[in-house]
């Protein structure tokens, strides 16, 4: 069984490819090249959910690049990556709001019993199954900071 996700990427790789859309194309085989690696290195095929994990991982690594290279003044090169960043962000679901997030997490701390900071671990680890794919973990985990802080 193939990911629908996976499949899309494929055909938009395909129309990419007859618009001529050189710099869709390098990214899209970028990200089907991770895939591809993710695949071999761990003999499975992946499912929608690994292939959000890469597409966010992806997406994070163009995140610190811009960052980086704004700080160093070469916007010709934040561009291409913000260019990159915005083709992948396009593979994501909607991601839940920071209210949605800050009320997961609540029903789950909720659910787990955690008193404080010590059980951040804990929570985490629920927070980040149930959540996975659906919400920018940065928030989640201030979210979850926040939540135990109480």
């Amino acid at each position: 069984m193939t990911s629908p996700i996976k499949d899309r990427i494929t055909e938009d790789m395909k129309s990419a490819m007859r618009a001529k859309d050189a710099a869709r194309l390098g990214t899209i085989r970028l990200l089907l090249a991770a895939l591809k690696q993710k695949e071999v290195d761990e003999r499975v095929v992946l499912d929608d959910t690994m292939v959000i994990a890469i597409v966010d991982k992806l997406i994070k690594q163009r995140k610190d690049s811009i960052s980086q290279f704004s700080a160093a003044g070469r916007t010709d090169l934040a561009d291409k990556e913000t260019a990159e960043l915005a083709v992948l962000e396009a593979y994501l679901p909607a991601r839940l709001s920071a209210e949605q997030v800050a009320a997961e997490v609540a029903a789950i701390v909720a659910e787990l019993g955690a008193a404080g900071p010590g059980d951040m671990g804990k929570v985490m680890g629920a927070v980040k199954t149930r959540l996975a794919g659906k919400a920018d973990m940065g928030l989640v985990s201030a979210a979850v900071k926040q939540a135990l802080s109480k």
